[in-house]
């Protein structure tokens, strides 16, 4: 048995468990609804790891310790801006999102939702939505893809093209057969495993360097500037690290989290268990790359692949520190944090090509089961136009997130903040913010850049360009406005 055997085991078993719980959400899948949303059955247990889950791919086990491991704690101004971020879009969206969306309409998706909810019968915000989400959901796809590779081609010696493969298969497989209630399912298993192994790894980081004294003055001896939260900082900088926080708005992977919620009243629950994972998740996360410069410090003959690439200080750290067996597990985590993001992400593109393109354009009477189907092979497609665009061995895995991350909080995020907490936005609002903010993110990232995090001038600029083409322009109908107070009546109410 090679020292890699325990580890393969893990990966097997685990990746059959999630298959299972594919299979046993299929028995459950009777219509569309059911695959794209689950029914709207979930429970805040559920609801609220799930959409954690969700958020925290394969950057939070590879990329923000990696980031933290090069640059020390000045790189943590992102997991406070996210921390905001999560526990103000819970606040202000969460509950009336689930609310404004079965009022209008029964929405399964923020396309739907964004048809009815402004009685949208040019359909045009139906195709733009669903375009932002097939553009940026497929560069985020990547990312989910890349780090699964990367996963694949430390610990089993793969080479990367067929890491690719290996990495995205199991996601593929379960998100295809179960849909939306097999990726709940699953996101809570992998929310579970990866909040274990963000508290242990830490902690055995620490024990294996002398204790927390020993650690500290390891990494002060190191660069003392490691401890500097404003190290190479300048205001414009913390700001867009801080500004992550604003892309919660607007992404449809975990806006649908809240859509299929049971209930608004198991909102406050889910969002105090979902804030309590988060801290702890990225305290942990930060806690590895930061404690493994002072492993790594004394420990140079190993530091070779953390040196190549600090996105695998995780990787690594499981595998010197642990037994093989547990270290299957730890490196399962990073497995489950790809796998949760990546297959929801699928299904969100899945049900837009399904339900706002082929269902709204091609094939308005189409039966459940065909529209079922439908969905499973939107799966494939996307999948592989992700395995596609994540082929090359160069792609880092914040690179990619970070921009469809941006993508989204502008594009989306004002356009749903002001919806479901604005009764006066109109249509030609919603379909000006979404276009603004799309645009302003790919000019700023590609022409402009000086510094700022793109998601900032998107969000600013969608923002204005809702609140001045709404007053321009003839006011919502009565019934758009009355649909609006009821909703919130019962948000209210609840």
């Amino acid at each position: 048995m090679t020292a890699n055997t325990p580890m393969l085991v893990t990966f097997v078993v685990y990746i059959a468990l999630m298959i299972g719980i594919g299979l046993f959400a299929y028995l459950r899948t009777k219509n569309l609804s059911d695959y794209i949303l689950g029914g709207r059955s979930l429970g805040s247990y559920v609801t609220a790891l799930s959409a954690g889950a969700s958020d925290m791919s394969g950057w939070l086990l590879m990329g923000l310790p990696g980031a933290v491991y090069m640059s020390g704690l000045s790189e943590s101004w992102i997991a406070i801006g996210l921390v905001i971020g999560a526990y103000l879009n819970w606040l202000f969206v969460a509950g009336r999102l689930r609310v404004q969306t079965e009022y209008n309409g029964n929405a399964l998706t923020l396309p739907d939702y964004f048809t009815n909810r402004f009685e949208d019968n040019s359909r045009v915000l139906r195709i733009f939505s669903a375009l932002v989400i097939l553009v940026f959901f497929t560069i985020y796809c990547a990312s989910g893809v890349v780090a699964g590779a990367r996963l694949f081609e430390s610990t089993f010696g793969m080479d990367y093209s067929t890491a690719l493969w290996a990495g995205a298969a199991a996601t593929i497989a379960y998100t295809f057969i179960g849909g939306f209630l097999a990726v709940s399912w699953t996101d809570t298993v992998q929310a579970t495993l990866m909040i274990f192994a963000l508290i242990l790894t830490p902690v055995m980081v620490m024990i294996a360097t002398g204790g927390a004294d020993a650690t500290f003055a390891a990494i002060e001896l190191q660069d003392p500037t490691n401890f500097d939260m404003l190290k190479g900082m300048t205001f414009i900088s913390v700001i867009s690290l801080m500004a992550w926080g604003l892309g919660y708005f607007g992404q449809p992977h975990i806006l649908a989290r809240f859509m299929a919620a049971d209930s608004v009243k198991t909102i406050p629950a889910a969002r105090r268990i979902s804030m309590a994972w988060m801290i702890l998740c990225l305290i942990g996360t930060v806690s590895v790359g930061f404690f493994g410069i002072a492993y790594f410090a004394a420990h140079p003959e190993v530091a070779g692949p953390v040196t190549e690439n600090p996105e695998r200080v995780f990787i690594e750290l499981a595998k010197l520190l642990f037994n093989p067996w547990v270290a299957g597990v730890l490196l399962s985590a990073i497995l489950a944090a790809v796998m949760s993001t990546l297959s929801c992400q699928l299904l969100v593109c899945s049900s837009a090509l399904t339900e706002d393109f082929y269902k709204a354009f091609l094939r308005k009477d189409a039966s459940q089961t065909e529209l079922v189907w439908v969905g499973r092979g939107m799966v494939l497609l996307v999948a592989l136009i992700a395995i596609a665009l994540a082929a090359n061995p160069e792609n880092r895995v914040l690179g990619l997130v970070s921009y469809a991350w941006a993508g989204f909080g502008a594009a989306f995020g004002p356009v749903v903040l002001l919806s479901v907490t604005w009764s006066r936005m109109t249509r030609n609002g919603a379909l000006a913010g979404m276009l603004v903010g799309a645009l302003t993110v790919i000019l700023w990232k590609n022409y402009v850049g000086l510094g700022i995090y793109e998601i900032i001038p998107g969000f600013i600029l969608a923002t204005l360009a809702i609140v001045v083409f709404s007053l321009m322009g003839k006011g919502p109908s009565q019934t758009m406005q009355a649909r609006f107070a009821q909703a919130e009546k019962e948000y209210q109410d609840a």
